[in-house]
């Protein structure tokens, strides 16, 4: 039995992982003044950005089901007899609809999971099945151990202006119009596949502290070890440095990855933004901490 995995170009997977994983990434498109590319080889996170700056109208699109289905046939030829698609979420995107459309022209069992999140709360479950894959899993024991690690996982959100969530249909008009008439920097997260806002602040450093402690939060209470990815648009400084706090502030110690956002979402975020992917790995508790007095040679 070889089970394949598939995801999508959202996931923001770094390319040494995909490598040493085997995972089959399918890009997504944007569309910039109205040409056509592909996510991650015809465009960069950074002209985006540029291209957002300027005002210039960015859309997105998923890939097509003949997409899907050609890249399914390849793997079957080249040995799968399982499949396991893990996607972005069907509120965000038709990714999964495409997916799942290709699957039923496929002569072996393809499951598509729709992750209903985003990011590298998507990226390290598509890890964890590549790992049970890799084991030997056959395939719903590998969608299992997927579920295993979205189930807990989480994507907080800091964005600079509600503008570009405006433009893509992700928030109101009248809210984006309210949220920069009081300087207001919001704190958004995705949860049941939408963008939703969280907690409203003042400032980007208040924000930045306020996700920071949600995260140590939701670590805590979880008491399992999390992987954790500072992503950002066109933000690597700062991105940084959330990234060096959160190594000394998350018990574990956590692996911190600093992914920098696509164009697909960085699309819709707009340049500045920078979000923390949470994932607690199952079956791993976060190390007792020695109370006062217990510590070695006390």
């Amino acid at each position: 039995m070889t089970t394949r995995i598939i995801t999508d170009s959202t996931a923001y997977l770094p390319k040494e992982v995909v490598e040493r994983h085997d995972i089959e990434v399918v890009p997504l498109h944007v569309v910039v003044g109205g040409k056509d590319y592909v996510e991650g080889r015809d465009i960069s996170a950074a002209q985006v950005a540029a291209a957002l700056r300027d005002y210039t109208i960015v859309t997105t699109s998923r890939p097509t089901p003949q997409v899907f289905a050609e890249t399914y046939r390849r793997l079957v030829d080249e040995g799968a007899t399982g499949i396991a698609s893990i996607h972005l979420s069907s509120q965000m995107s038709g990714t999964v609809e495409a997916a799942r459309l290709a699957a039923a022209e496929v002569s072996v069992p393809v499951e598509v999971v729709d992750s209903e999140t985003i990011g590298m709360a998507m990226g390290f479950a598509v890890v964890a099945a590549a790992e049970s894959a890799a084991a030997g899993a056959d395939l719903p024991t590998v969608v299992e151990a997927v579920h295993e690690r979205l189930g807990p996982s989480g994507v907080l959100f800091y964005v600079d202006t509600l503008e570009h969530l405006r433009r893509g249909g992700r928030i109101g008009a009248a809210s984006a119009l309210l949220g920069s008439a009081l300087a207001i920097k919001p704190i958004l997260a995705v949860r049941a596949g939408r963008i939703v806002p969280v907690e409203k602040v003042r400032t980007s450093s208040r924000a930045v502290a306020r996700i920071e402690a949600m995260v140590l939060e939701q670590v805590t209470k979880g008491g399992h070890v999390v992987d954790l990815a500072v992503h950002h648009l066109d933000a690597p400084a700062r991105a940084e440095q959330i990234a060096a706090e959160l190594r000394e502030l998350v018990p574990g110690p956590p692996e911190v990855l600093v992914v920098e956002l696509g164009a697909v979402v960085g699309a819709h975020v707009g340049p500045g933004t920078v979000a923390i992917a949470v994932s607690p790995r199952p079956g791993e508790p976060l190390p007792e901490t020695p109370a006062p007095g217990e510590a070695s040679g006390s």
